[in-house]
């Protein structure tokens, strides 16, 4: 266990560990799979007691990864649409990207906030608002403040656990994506309850596709 904890510390503070997490922030905007939120929480996590990698320039990493991995999702809703790729044309994406599509046409600031916060949320919202020419301008500053909300909100997640394992940085880690992961599941569960049913649910019609808008 040692052993495990002193290679947790030492790559940690490796110059490498801030490239992964731009890495990893970067391609989860629209590629779901990678696990953005746990490398940053575990890596605050070690941080809170072995001060390595340095809290702010993780956050501002992470943010910084996170602003462009949303903008190019936007690029690539804006280019191929929402239908372009296997992993795109599932149930659940596809009743996620009609979802995100009613809604960004009620309250495009508050869904583009608060969806940087559940993973498949924010890609189905990101590509959507590329594929029904959201105004980029607007998308560009709402995504600048998701950022770093989420940054801020990851860092201090594995803080808060971090500070409890100084003794063992593994089980710190643990924890803390845990939790992470636990509050995204809450946030995605109050969000299904305050948005109702997704369309393509049981009982509830499909709305034909979203028109693309042009900028005004």
């Amino acid at each position: 266990m040692q052993a495990i904890n002193d290679f947790i510390l030492a790559a940690a503070g490796q110059p490498w560990v801030l490239a992964l997490v731009f890495a990893c922030c970067v391609i989860d905007g629209f590629f779901p799979p990678v696990p953005s939120e746990s490398v940053v929480v575990g890596l605050a996590a070690v941080a809170a007691t072995a001060d390595v990698p340095n809290p702010a320039l993780l956050a501002m990493t992470a943010a910084a990864g996170a602003f462009i991995g949303d903008n190019i999702a936007y690029v690539i809703g804006r280019r191929v649409g929402t239908r372009r790729w296997a992993w795109m044309r599932g149930h659940r994406m596809q009743r996620a990207f009609r979802w995100a599509g009613a809604e960004l046409r009620k309250r495009p600031a508050s869904l583009i906030l608060v969806a940087r916060f559940v993973p498949i949320g924010r890609v189905a919202v990101n590509l959507t608002a590329g594929a029904t020419h959201f105004a980029q301008s607007r998308f560009v500053a709402l995504t600048v403040l998701s950022a770093v909300l989420w940054a801020a909100y990851s860092v201090a997640i594995g803080l808060f656990f971090g500070q409890w394992f100084e003794a063992n940085h593994l089980l710190g880690v643990i924890v803390a994506v845990i939790c992470a992961v636990g509050l995204g599941i809450l946030v995605d569960v109050v969000i299904g309850k305050v948005r109702g049913p997704l369309p393509g649910d049981a009982g509830q019609p499909v709305p034909p596709a979203v028109p693309k808008k042009t900028e005004p």
